[in-house]
Order: structure tokens, then sequence, then C-alpha cells
């Protein structure tokens, strides 16, 4: 090689075949040593990371339940995308996930299980609801659509915050039978206030994407004249239907 005319040799190192196996048995060692701690971590984690599947799983299934999807139906079936539809849903979630985590972490901490009395009125709450949702729903079903020039200023603040509010009532019905679960099963405070927290997270979670899958068809539905009229009975008459079913064991016990 030539450097400002002179020729400069730059001797290569030759290693020897004993020097490169130990060189190669060194980096297997450490290569090792890495795979080792990795393990050991993944395997103190592992509980944990159990647990926090099981109950994010957990969540999800419980957004599926009947009064859930009826509430959660009669405001999706009034939004015109998809977009909107998740928000709602969302929304339904934050409140059902912190009157979970508060009410049921209430009874939880104080190791003590919230009265019959009281999860049967809660219940009873979600009932009424089911049923004033429902007529809503069918009202709106039944009056005559705006003149298609006119526009509207959007929803209200209570519009807004109507799936909040559902799901504050829907959490409250729900967190009697949580807390009790996790009493039984959570070794400690903070392992039972996490599981709470997971499990109304994974209840958001699973009503966000049910109304995100169902809301693409739904806002095409919408769009048509008599697609959102329809959508609204058939909801609305459900969620009467359901309300009633709901309720009526519970009065029948108090009577």
């Amino acid at each position: 090689m030539k450097l400002g005319g002179r020729i400069c040799d730059c001797a290569t190192p030759n290693l020897g075949s004993s020097e490169v196996h130990e060189l190669r048995a060194v980096g297997a060692r450490q290569s090792l040593a890495v795979v080792l701690r990795i393990s050991q971590v993944v395997a103190r984690m592992l509980p944990t990371l159990l647990a926090v599947a099981f109950g994010l799983l957990q969540g999800i299934r419980h957004a599926m339940e009947p009064d859930h999807l009826a509430a959660v139906s009669t405001l999706v079936a009034e939004q015109r995308s998809a977009r909107a539809s998740v928000g709602y849903a969302a929304l339904w979630g934050l409140g059902h996930a912190l009157m979970l985590l508060a009410v049921g972490g209430a009874f939880f901490l104080l190791r003590t299980r919230m009265p019959p009395a009281m999860e049967d009125a809660f219940e009873l709450g979600v009932a009424i609801m089911l049923v004033g949702l429902g007529l809503r729903g069918m009202y709106l079903a039944g009056r005559p659509p705006p003149p298609a020039h006119t526009h509207g200023h959007g929803p209200s603040i209570g519009g807004r915050l109507r799936p909040l509010f559902i799901g504050i009532v829907h959490g409250l019905a729900g967190s009697g039978a949580l807390g009790a679960l996790v009493l039984a099963k959570a070794t400690s405070a903070m392992a039972g206030l996490a599981f709470l927290a997971v499990y109304g997270a994974g209840a958001a979670l699973g009503m966000a994407l049910l109304a995100g899958v169902a809301g693409v068809p739904l806002a095409r539905l919408v769009r048509s004249p008599r697609g959102m009229p329809a959508l609204l009975a058939v909801t609305g008459l459900l969620c009467v239907g359901l309300g009633l079913g709901w309720g009526y064991p519970l009065v029948a016990r108090w009577l």
C-alpha cells in the first residue's frame, strides 16, 4: 500500500487455532450467561405476566356480557363513523373501570363483601337504565329526521358523557362480585388492586375493539335514510326486553 510515495506494510497479527478457539469459547460463555440471565428474569416475571394476561382476557370476556352490549349498542347505533363508535365504547370502558377499581377496591381493602341488598339495588339500577336506553332508542327511531340542509351543533356535554355514566352504573353493579372474587384469590393488596385495574382495562379494550369492528358496517348502514331508524328500533327493543328480564327476578325477590 502506498502512502505519500512510500510503501507501508500493515502487518495483521495471525492468530493461532488455539487462540481462535479460546475467543469462540469466551463468546459462547458470554452468550450463555446473557441467555441464563434473561431466563431468570422471565421466570421471576412469569407468574405476574400470566396474571396480567388472565385479568386482561377476563376483562375482555366481561365486556361481551349481554347487558353491556345492549347498553353500548344503543349509543353506537347513533354514530355515523367507526371512530365515534370506538370513542363512545372507550368512554363506557373508562367509567366501568373506574367504578370497578374504586368500589371493588374499597371492599377488597376493607376485607369485606358488598351486602347482598346493595348488590341487588345496583343490579336493579342497571335494569332500569337498560329500559330507559331502549325507550330512548325507540323514540329516536320514530322521530322524523331533521331536514338535510340543517346542520346540528353536535351532542351536548351530557350526551358526550352519557357512555361514561352508563359505564359507571355497570361498574357499580359488577364491583361487588369482582371484589369478592379478588378477596378470595389475591395474595396481597397490591396484587388485588392490580388485577382490578387490569380487568377494567381489559373490559374497556374489549368493548372498544368490538365497537371498532362493528362500527365500519354500522356506519355504512346508518348513512342510508332508513338505516339509523331501523338500527335504533332493533337495539332499543332488545335493550328494553333485556332490562325487563334483568329486573323482574330482582323485583320478585323483594316482593
